[in-house]
């Protein structure tokens, strides 16, 4: 099976590192037309270091961000996103904390970059992928958006399961005019600074726990996340919609 994107347009959000880092690279080696975005100039700019990828980094969370940012990419491209990718998330710099001392702010902010951006993202592509008849959207939520998460934080639980509902409603909603909508839910992968934290956390003991629980008996690596992703991108898913894939090495 070979799997090519030559001249498909794809915008990645939280493309700076991690997942993002390598979805965004494994589609331009395969010959996408690469729009990138993450609040992390630097970081964005490593990404793109060697390739004909278009950047942008701003805050995606700011109103009116999500719709500007796709808006340039058509017209830069000339026509419509291909294939959408929703990966920017995270924790936000939290850490577990009993509900009774989470502030608003915090589970808002959660909240703000897991599921509203996403649907920003998707609002703003809806049309001209309606109007081509085609396209591809994939979210990336977690296996928290299946179960309770390995974080402790609420938001982040909650923020996920809801991006699994939004990714399965937006497949009925878009499936008569041929485009699919996917989503793809990491196992645990050491892919930035707060899953390093994690992880150590769990000292000797509790990180060998860890990887006996997971059938492969390794951690993930972000390429696994991104080679899932092209999967669900290409012809090969074409009759794939609405479906969360657990990439999690069988935990």
């Amino acid at each position: 099976m070979q799997i090519r994107f030559d001249g498909v347009v794809v915008a990645v959000t939280g493309a700076g590192h991690g997942f993002g880092r390598a979805i965004a690279q494994g589609f331009a080696a395969l010959g996408a037309r690469v729009f990138a975005t993450d609040v992390d100039a630097g970081e964005l700019a490593e990404t793109a270091r060697g390739s004909t990828m278009q950047v942008a980094a701003f805050d995606l969370t700011a109103p009116g961000a999500a719709a500007g940012w796709i808006a340039a990419i058509e017209q830069a491209a000339g026509g419509p996103v291909g294939v959408l990718v929703c990966n920017a998330g995270g924790v936000r710099g939290q850490v577990a904390r009993p509900i009774e001392e989470v502030p608003d702010g915090d589970w808002h902010a959660i909240f703000d970059i897991n599921t509203h951006a996403a649907f920003a993202l998707a609002r703003a592509v809806a049309p001209g992928m309606k109007r081509a008849k085609a396209g591809r959207i994939v979210t990336i939520s977690s296996g928290a958006g299946l179960k309770p998460s390995k974080t402790g934080i609420q938001a982040y639980c909650s923020a996920k399961h809801a991006l699994v509902g939004l990714t399965r409603q937006l497949s009925r909603e878009f499936g008569p005019f041929g485009v699919t909508v996917n989503s793809v839910a990491p196992g645990f992968v050491l892919s930035n600074p707060a899953t390093l934290r994690q992880y150590e956390s769990y000292g000797a003991a509790g990180q060998a726990a860890l990887l006996e629980g997971i059938a492969l008996r390794r951690l993930g690596l972000p390429e696994d996340i991104a080679q899932a992703v092209m999967f669900l991108a290409s012809p090969y898913a074409g009759w794939i919609t609405g479906q969360v894939l657990p990439v999690d090495g069988g935990n």
